[in-house]
């Protein structure tokens, strides 16, 4: 599996998306981009030096996308060849899909068909990739909880072309607004699942956990608090040897206590980096700047 990243040309706070997203402050600094293109470079560097193969494309500086860091919320890619590419809430994200990095992702992998949702946004409907969904690519089963940002329809036209199970559910954040991305609260990988079940709503825990058993996943619960720093926007990938590893920002690691820590390590290594400029002035944090490629290689 290679990963596909986007460096920034001109990271900042997006204020067409604040209203539904209570993961955006906007805080006053100097040279964000800077800051931000910063911790970029450290952390592709941390994920090279474990063996994870990337695949990074710059940002172009027009049109401006203060969100192109974020890639996995407007593609994603399948099994078969297949690229899909998804409906935006905001006018200025939906400009991060630049066919320039559609083509260099062909010239490296084979691309059969690219399934495109974006005329949604015509209508006012939102799918926001793997950012509103998270994918269990094994067992194929898809997880959404649902938001402004993520429509039952869409979702359920995506698992009927794409062969997922799709499971729908309402989570809510403490002040009882909907949490607009699935993957800032839960994490899915092949044997476990990080998720605050306090968030979701009880008539669909049920659910849940029995589609946790059957496909035999431990559950590890975490808090509002470890949320709020990210301890859900993190990402299972293949490095050296094909080793899992557990990527996450130093956020989202110094949220989670040791008894989780031990426990997430009898997995698999975790890597993790800071990432506070991005996760400050954006939405998200790592796993929503990994976008994974699993297309054969040309």
């Amino acid at each position: 599996m290679t990963i596909l990243m986007i460096q920034p040309a001109r990271f900042e706070f997006n204020n067409q998306t604040d209203f539904n997203s209570d993961f955006q402050r906007f805080v006053q600094q100097r040279n964000v981009h800077m800051s931000a293109l910063k911790e970029f470079e450290r952390f592709t560097d941390n994920l090279t030096r474990h063996g994870i193969q990337l695949l990074i494309v710059p940002d172009s500086i027009e049109p401006h996308t203060p969100d192109s860091i974020f890639p996995n919320n407007w593609i994603s890619t399948h099994e078969g060849g297949r690229v899909v590419l998804y409906p935006m809430y905001a006018p200025n994200i939906r400009e991060v899909r630049k066919p320039a990095v559609i083509d260099l992702i062909g010239s490296h992998f084979q691309i059969e068909e690219i399934v495109d949702y974006t005329f949604f946004e015509e209508s006012g409907l939102y799918l926001e990739g793997n950012g509103s969904m998270v994918l269990d690519r094994i067992n194929k089963i898809a997880y959404a909880c649902l938001s402004p940002r993520t429509n039952s329809g869409i979702f359920q036209l995506f698992c009927k072309q794409l062969g997922y199970e799709g499971i729908i559910f309402e989570a809510f954040d403490q002040r009882n607004y909907p949490i607009y991305h699935t993957n800032i609260m839960m994490c899915l990988a092949d044997r476990f699942v990080l998720i605050n079940m306090d968030s979701v709503a009880q008539n669909y825990h049920r659910r849940l956990y029995e589609s946790f058993e059957k496909t035999h996943k431990s559950v590890i619960p975490i808090t509002f608090a470890q949320m709020n720093n990210f301890a859900g926007n993190i990402l299972q990938v293949p490095g050296y040897r094909n080793i899992n590893h557990l990527v996450m920002s130093s956020s989202a690691f110094a949220s989670l206590t040791q008894i989780q820590l031990k426990i997430l390590s009898s997995y698999n290594p975790i890597v993790h980096s800071s990432l506070v400029t991005i996760e400050r002035h954006g939405r998200c944090s790592a796993g929503s700047m990994m976008a994974e490629i699993v297309l054969r290689c040309k």
